[in-house]
């Protein structure tokens, strides 16, 4: 059975594509490093990460990069025997302005080394590139308006200035007249446009009401690619708004594929929140789920109609998530990802028993900092690590995070308190737009020296973390706040938190010395 979502944690935006019978997700990685995420499967219910394809400088060097920026939307597609893949760098997306750069890069095969990146424009984000029968390729994006009000008007903004369609080819790039071919509906913040074609349809797919509880998938049609569209009959093919209670909500931003049996399918962004106190929040962030659908009048449906996307469809077997622990040992696991930065060598290195992570900036840096992090999957786990750390100041600190952003995390950390080892509690309140950090524990907990063992115990809105030199383990402080590491956790207007919660290893030496840590395993327990 195919159990949404199909890729659980952070995996928004996720374009959908077929190669005979080899399916295809792309999501987007936003300032997480190497850029892009690309799953594989054969039955669409079981799904492995097969590449990350901008994994060096010349690709993508994203210091700098305010958190939430980065990698957004990428568009993967295969034509003239070798895969395309478009998606835009942001850097900067808060405020009136936005600079995001759009690139496409090609490879032969879904696992290998991708181009270097051809620039397109900087006219909005989402891009998408769409193959014709002729040959002729057509590029788009939404176009944004600086001139109007910032972000969080909803559910009209208008700064959100239409699908913009111009052809491009890879002598010319970009050639021909630029078109606005779709404003969208009522709904607003028409964005995320794929192009299909079907019975001599073009089929515009776009996401719109922003990111949050009114998202939406919206499709309209045309018999010419330059339009006039029409929009569905339903206006959006699935949204989530007026159903507050289903468990799946946020759903948006998807991509159409025909199986070879026919068989239609659309993948979608998701959100599971859970509530506390009365306030929604989807601590894995945005998620990617998958929809069987049907054609009527040469018009598509869910195929258990209505708008709400199903939880399980289909016969096929899934597989489970599996408790993981990483021996650290070797390269470093392909669950692993770090910030910004296309030099990990700066930051990481592995040796034969351990993995090394070098002190650089603080945990809130945009540019430079050692964090080694996987995505929380599910509402209910336990995390640990061991390592060696000698820190002679209190300036230099290593440990176990829960992170969201600068603005957002919680940490157990060794350090050095009155010339002794200590382990604290450490947390971001999420201030925006600057961030104050909290120290529950009115003592620091002194530790023996050799390895120590950090861990947390997360309980949906609970996270308990503790210490242990040997078998025994102790509590470290009182529980903190998960609510904090989620999209709404407080960082900013709506629409503005676009990742998900991870957990992993941190290392930082603000005296700028380099300080190391040495963390020989790291272990993932789904509860």
């Amino acid at each position: 059975m195919i159990h949404n979502p199909i890729l659980p944690g952070f995996n928004p935006d996720p374009s959908f594509c077929r190669v005979g019978a080899d399916y295809y997700i792309a999501t987007s990685t936003f300032q997480w490093y190497p850029g892009v995420q690309i799953h594989h499967s054969r039955d669409l219910a079981n799904w492995t990460l097969v590449s990350r394809p901008l994994n060096r400088k010349s690709q993508l060097d994203m210091r700098g990069n305010p958190d939430d920026c980065g990698i957004w939307a990428p568009c993967l597609s295969h034509a003239d025997g070798k895969f395309w893949l478009v998606y835009t760098d942001v850097k900067r997306h808060e405020g009136d302005f936005k600079d995001a750069h759009n690139y496409i890069v090609t490879c032969d095969t879904i696992d290998g080394d991708w181009s270097d990146p051809i620039y397109v424009n900087s006219s909005g984000f989402d891009p998408s590139l769409f193959h014709d029968d002729d040959g002729q390729k057509y590029f788009m994006n939404m176009r944004w308006n600086h001139r109007q009000k910032g972000t969080g008007c909803n559910p009209t903004h208008d700064a959100f200035d239409g699908i913009i369609l111009q052809k491009w080819d890879e002598k010319q790039g970009l050639n021909g007249p630029i078109r606005n071919i779709y404003a969208g509906t009522e709904r607003g913040l028409t964005e995320a446009p794929h192009i299909f074609k079907r019975n001599g349809y073009y089929y515009l797919t776009t996401a719109e009401g922003g990111t949050t509880y009114d998202h939406a998938v919206t499709l309209a049609r045309s018999r010419d690619i330059w339009g006039p569209y029409e929009t569905h009959p339903d206006l959006h093919v699935m949204s989530t708004r007026d159903a507050p209670d289903h468990p799946i909500q946020r759903t948006g931003h998807g991509q159409y594929v025909q199986a070879p049996d026919g068989t239609a399918w659309h993948t979608y962004l998701m959100g599971r929140p859970i509530t506390v106190d009365g306030t929604r929040n989807c601590p894995m962030g945005r998620e990617t789920g998958l929809a069987r659908c049907v054609w009527k009048d040469d018009w598509l449906y869910l195929e258990n109609g209505g708008l709400l996307p199903p939880i399980t469809i289909g016969d096929a077997p899934c597989t489970p998530g599996a408790r993981v622990v990483y021996d650290l040992c070797g390269p470093l696991h392909a669950d692993f990802q770090w910030l910004r930065t296309p030099e990990p060598d700066r930051i990481f290195r592995c040796e034969d028993d351990c993995l090394v992570l070098i002190g650089r900036e603080s945990i809130g840096s945009w540019f430079e900092q050692s964090l080694v992090a996987r995505r929380q999957e599910h509402f209910t786990y336990h995390a640990e690590t061991t390592l060696e750390f000698a820190p002679d100041s209190y300036q230099q600190g290593a440990g176990l995070t829960t992170y969201y952003d600068r603005h957002r995390f919680h940490a157990a950390l060794i350090t050095q308190e009155a010339g002794k080892r200590a382990v604290i509690l450490m947390s971001c309140n999420a201030n925006w737009p600057g961030g104050s950090l909290d120290f529950p524990l009115s003592d620091p907990v002194f530790i023996p020296d050799g390895p120590i063992t950090l861990s947390v115990e997360v309980d949906r809105d609970s996270q308990q973390f503790y210490w242990a030199s040997g078998p025994d383990r102790h509590p470290l402080g009182p529980p903190r706040k998960a609510y904090l590491i989620s999209d709404e956790g407080g960082r900013g207007p709506e629409h503005s938190s676009f990742t998900g919660a991870f957990v992993g290893m941190v290392c930082y030496d603000i005296t700028g010395q380099g300080r190391e840590a040495r963390f020989s395993s790291f272990g993932y327990y789904p509860a």
